[in-house]
């Protein structure tokens, strides 16, 4: 989006270096990345960088409101409430689209919010493969702002494994040799020294958890948790019926369960301001805009696009059963910002927050981008293009 930069990134792109670049992610990490690496990362011009960091700021003055849970008290399905949530979600995450303001210029839009961990480790691994293959210029920088390799570690260290022994700790999914965000548990274990363990592998003692692994009982005080409770329990029956997680464990989560519910699309309308597209809880729209065309239905429970209607009718509310668990949000328009040799690309930039337990405020960590030549931006989609895909966003601050 630097347009010299660009230009002359475009200019000198060599496809070798590009195969170079992929090649090394699976032999850094042991792991094939299993969604497409673009060819590209993002340039982000200051004035773009500047807006992201206002709209970040405005939208963690909602996550952060003393009264969050009481406002959030209903995202949580009773089903899935898990005992023992902490005072803060760990991760926030946010997800805006590119887009062009009245005036022509670059400005982001609020598409999507979660308290739950993103790509922390693979993102770190990729930014440091595109200096190595591409022409990254110096001065742009992929962390949150101050930040290093060395202090963007001790950060995630801080959020992951807090006080507890990392030995103790563990990033805790369903099935994590299956998902396609493995890579990035292969950094995060090379980062911070903690296993990688499936929900089937835990066992209980009372209200103590463990594992065992090559014949040695490991207690388990700390939990990274990458857990979506609906795949687990859709999944309970192929993993062997594991240990039920919704009970009062003697343990600590980072981040726990419920905030993967209270910080996402159910916050989406209580946020307000130039940044954020207008939305509302299907069930309190008296009477459905005119121009429906102009909106997408969004189900509260879903992730990764599923579920997600791009254009409505009203037949397709209609048959909405459940009101109450959808948004109506107002449609964003990507811009094309991302000139690539084969034509541009839209842009989405996810920033990555980590808020551990000894930080008054989230901290900027980390960032994702994504390039997308077609209706829909995450890494599943858009798998014929060139030039698209997963990213890193070099921020000019």
């Amino acid at each position: 989006m630097i347009p010299d930069i660009r230009h002359a990134y475009n200019q000198s792109f060599s496809p070798a270096r590009y195969q170079d670049l992929l090649k090394e992610l699976g032999r850094i990490s042991g792991v094939e990345p299993a969604f497409r690496v673009a060819e590209t990362p993002v340039f982000i011009p200051r004035e773009l960088t500047n807006r992201l960091l206002e709209a970040g700021d405005e939208i963690l003055k909602v996550v952060t409101r003393p009264d969050i849970k009481t406002l959030t008290a209903g995202a949580i399905p009773k089903t899935f409430n898990v005992p023992g949530e902490n005072a803060r979600p760990q991760f926030i995450i946010i997800d805006f689209a590119v887009t062009r303001a009245n005036d022509g210029s670059l400005t982001p839009k609020l598409i999507e919010l979660q308290g739950f961990p993103s790509l922390f480790g693979f993102q770190q691994l990729l930014a440091a493969a595109y200096r190595r293959h591409t022409n990254v210029p110096s001065g742009l920088e992929n962390l949150g702002k101050g930040l290093d390799d060395h202090s963007y570690r001790d950060l995630l260290r801080r959020t992951i494994v807090g006080s507890k022994p990392p030995e103790e700790t563990i990033l805790l999914e369903v099935l994590p040799l299956q998902q396609k965000t493995l890579i990035d548990f292969a950094c995060t274990e090379e980062m911070l020294g903690i296993p990688v363990v499936c929900v089937s592998e835990l066992k209980q003692s009372g209200r103590q958890l463990y594992f065992e692994r090559q014949g040695r009982k490991r207690p388990v005080s700390r939990i990274y948790n990458r857990v979506i409770f609906e795949d687990l329990e859709n999944m309970r029956p192929q993993l062997g019926n594991p240990i039920d997680l919704r009970q009062d464990f003697d343990v600590e989560w980072a981040p726990h369960p419920n905030w993967y519910y209270r910080i996402s699309k159910y916050l989406l309308p209580h946020i307000h301001g130039p940044f954020a597209p207008r939305a509302w809880f299907l069930d309190e729209i008296p009477v459905l805009p005119q121009q429906l065309d102009q909106f997408v239905l969004k189900p509260l429970f879903s992730f990764a696009g599923q579920g997600v209607i791009i254009d409505p009718t009203p037949e397709d509310v209609a048959k909405i059963s459940d009101p109450g668990n959808w948004i109506l949000q107002e449609k964003v328009e990507y811009a094309q910002a991302v000139e690539t040799p084969t034509g541009p690309a839209k842009c989405e930039i996810r920033l990555m927050y980590c808020w551990p337990d000894d930080a008054p405020a989230p901290i900027l960590a980390q960032n994702l981008a994504r390039l997308s030549k077609g209706k829909m931006i995450g890494v599943s989609y858009n798998q014929s293009q060139d030039w698209v895909g997963g990213s890193s966003s070099f921020f000019e601050y």
